[in-house]
């Protein structure tokens, strides 16, 4: 049997561009999927190109501009970043086990947003990124002994943060008014239906500028992957790059967290498929995790939104994939006592 290497690498190249540009199709036909019977969506199309108004043309152009798009960004900056943060996350503590909502950061985050947003002390997105970071704060240090981090030990410290705060999230639901207490039920099950250019403008900044930090740095992740040890043989302060990482993760994943609500388990899934098809290379990887991360996410949402003749909340269906492959990846990599 002959080994065509040259045909591989060219479709290794298409399968690149394939998911680089994934968004596009993802994002255009999105707007046109929704409960809108009543718009002839290619008399739509043509409109934006001669430039006729109608009254047909003006509701369409209501629903695409203000309604739909908004949110469908929304829900793709919030894909990517989760995709993202997982990934920083399981190079800097080497464990393929963890992501923001296993390491409590979606919980932490979710119960400063409810506290912000029920008490006015803080805003809501500084709250979120506060307690988002005190949360992987916790689970970081619970699970660290020795200089090391235990696989099991970070799990377990990530299910006694999660409990924690969603414990204190539950205190705020009750001591909530009735109207503000229906927003926060809406972020525990993680939630699209409010989204609008408000929440997109909010969650931007900070999904902005974790994620761009975290892009200048995705070639040291693979110097961090080898452990703290070689990558101080580099010359790399291991520790402190750790928490650079570290906090623009938290920040990113706090800023969608504030307005889409408990997205579980989506860090862990996206970032695995990314390499079981393209390697290690974080340098490579992260750009198709914002890329497949997004893209994947607005396909769900239009699952949510069109399956019923309800809404279903996006965050039942991420667990409900993201349970089983987390069990897959348990049992894959036989974690017990011993480790």
């Amino acid at each position: 049997m002959v080994i065509n290497f040259k045909e591989m690498k060219t479709n290794k190249s298409i399968l690149r561009w394939v998911f680089y540009l994934l968004p596009i199709p993802a994002i255009v036909l999105s707007i046109f999927v929704g409960p809108a019977a009543d718009i002839n969506w290619l008399e739509f199309i043509h409109h934006l190109f001669t430039q006729i108004d109608t009254e047909e043309f003006a509701l369409a152009r209501s629903i695409v501009m203000d309604i739909r798009l908004p949110r469908i960004l929304l829900v793709f900056l919030t894909g990517s970043v989760l995709s993202v943060s997982g990934a920083a996350f399981q190079a800097i503590f080497r464990n393929p086990l963890v992501d923001p909502y296993i390491l409590g950061l979606s919980a932490g985050a979710a119960f400063g947003a409810a506290l912000g947003l029920s008490t006015a002390i803080l805003p809501v997105q500084m709250s979120a990124f506060v307690f988002g970071l005190l949360a992987v704060g916790i689970s970081y240090f619970m699970a660290r002994k020795h200089g090391q981090i235990n696989i099991v030990s970070l799990i377990l410290a990530g299910i006694i943060t999660n409990g924690l705060f969603t414990a204190l999230l539950t205190i705020v639901q009750v001591f909530s008014d009735p109207f503000k207490l229906q927003s926060i039920v809406h972020w525990m099950m993680g939630n699209f239906q409010h989204a609008g250019w408000t929440s997109f403008w909010s969650a931007l900044p900070g999904a902005s500028v974790g994620l761009t930090v975290l892009f200048f740095l995705r070639w040291k992740l693979n110097v961090l992957a080898m452990g703290d040890r070689e990558a101080e043989t580099t010359g790399t302060n291991a520790k402190r790059l750790k928490w650079w990482v570290l906090i623009a993760a938290t920040l990113s994943g706090s800023a969608v967290v504030a307005v889409s609500g408990i997205i579980g388990l989506y860090g862990l899934l996206i970032p695995h498929a990314v390499r079981m098809v393209f390697g290690v290379d974080n340098r490579t990887t992260l750009v198709f995790n914002a890329t497949l991360g997004g893209s994947f996410l607005v396909f769900i949402d239009d699952l949510s939104r069109t399956l019923t003749s309800f809404e279903i909340p996006i965050g039942v269906f991420t667990m409900l994939i993201g349970a089983p492959f987390f069990i897959w990846l348990l049992k894959k990599s036989n974690i017990g006592w011993e480790q």
